[in-house]
């Protein structure tokens, strides 16, 4: 095994380094809970109306912190838009 011995300002250095990458990649990553128009963009309608319908049928997941905040699960809309995926021959 070997030892490595770092100045005080180059382990903080590399610390910093480390710290950034990892908020980059976290940045990177999609948010859980989208709002409605997000949610229409990815299902490719217009409607507020459909959401609404498609969240009272229980076909995608949402949750309501607030009464007028109103969030969508992004793997339950995937989840979704997959049920209706055709197989090619």
């Amino acid at each position: 095994m070997q030892v490595v011995c770092l100045q005080e300002e180059a382990f903080y250095a590399l610390f910093d380094k480390v710290i950034d990458h990892v908020e980059a990649k976290r940045r990177d990553m999609p948010d859980k809970w989208i709002d409605g128009e997000e949610a229409m963009h990815i299902l490719r309608i217009k409607s507020t109306t459909t959401l609404q319908k498609l969240r009272d049928e229980g076909k995608i997941r949402f949750t309501q912190p607030q009464k007028k905040i109103i969030l969508y699960d992004r793997d339950s809309l995937n989840e979704y838009l997959e049920s209706y995926a055709r197989e090619t021959f």
